[in-house]
């Protein structure tokens, strides 16, 4: 019952002895009404949301105008250095496989290791210079090298850092200089002719996977391959991106190399399989760290590392494809 009610502090019957007690405020019988919350402001990194609840520039979140810039210039950049003056390209890849240490290195922080950055980027350049000078033997003592380097650096915090500092620095080493450095010894050792038609191969034969995946997941995907890891990832996406990559390196490996389609497409079929291992490993790291990105070094793509996943493990898998092929021809 409220104040609002005639009979209001009243007893039942007709006694009207005791009066009604009388509100003092207007707002003790009048609750005030409920204000509308205010927008909230737009802070630092928030992007608008259009009328459909969805962020501008592309989807998730991404700015499809930068990403198509950025991919488009790193293909010509990549062109360039093997089409137009080759030597270029040992340089492209010792600053693709620095940037990829330092994304590694500054997103493995967060599990509370403490990779050494200095020795570790010392170790790309090593590691680049020497695949390109001396080829796989010496890529390996730069590898060598390059750990020994970085965990002498640690011992100066003591003995528990270096145990604490090793797998994420053997890891780092690997996963990036390393195997990257496999793209320098796909040029060699004839960077003018051939060794740049097996690096553009094996590119394209990436590209295809991707693409062919990405179709064939949109049109015909329907089971999950790894939902826990990549949910966009299916099965049929999977076969796609076989398909494709395995009928697009049969006519490149062909027509660039003179090599018989059967060898191009189980060159194709294997990249493929590979690159989508890469891409799953790479999924699984950072959501093991709790990132989207590696970093935003590319705009629009993420960091170096997000467009290397499928590339690192693609590039020693040809070069020793190439040197089965090159041995039964």
């Amino acid at each position: 019952m409220s104040y609002l009610e005639p009979r209001a502090g009243q007893t039942s019957g007709d006694d009207t002895s005791v009066p009604a007690p009388r509100p003092q405020h207007l707002g003790d019988i009048m609750p005030e009404p409920e204000r509308e919350p205010e927008p909230a402001k737009r802070g630092p990194g928030r992007r608008r949301a259009g009328k459909n609840g969805k962020r501008d520039g592309g989807r998730a979140g991404r700015n499809l105008p930068a990403a198509i810039a950025v991919g488009v210039s790193l293909v010509l950049l990549v062109l360039a250095s093997l089409l137009i003056w080759p030597p270029a390209f040992p340089g492209l890849i010792a600053v693709a496989a620095g940037a990829g240490v330092w994304e590694m290195t500054r997103a493995l922080k967060a599990s509370g290791a403490q990779p050494p950055l200095i020795p570790l980027l010392g170790g790309a350049l090593l590691m680049v210079g020497l695949a390109w000078h001396d080829g796989p033997d010496s890529l390996l003592v730069g590898l060598a090298v390059t750990v020994v380097a970085s965990l002498l650096w640690r011992l100066a915090d003591g003995p528990k850092a270096v145990r604490r500092d090793f797998t994420s620095t053997l890891m780092i080493a690997v996963y990036v200089p390393f195997l990257l450095s496999f793209a320098v010894l796909l040029q060699l050792p004839d960077a003018d002719t051939d060794g740049r038609w097996r690096i553009l191969c094996t590119l394209f034969a990436v590209v295809l996977s991707d693409t062919g995946g990405y179709a064939a997941g949109v049109f015909l995907g329907k089971h999950k391959m790894a939902p826990s890891i990549s949910p966009g990832k299916t099965w049929e996406g999977f076969a796609g991106s076989i398909c494709a990559s395995a009928i697009g390196s049969a006519l490149l490996l062909y027509f660039l190399l003179d090599i018989p389609s059967y060898w191009g497409l189980l060159f194709g079929a294997v990249l493929s399989v590979v690159a989508v291992v890469g891409d799953l490993a790479e999924s699984m790291l950072k959501r093991d760290l709790g990132l989207k990105d590696m970093s935003h070094l590319l705009p629009g793509h993420g960091g170096i590392m997000d467009r290397l996943d499928s590339i690192l493990f693609a590039v020693p898998t040809a070069y020793l494809l190439f040197a089965v092929i090159a041995h039964q021809l």
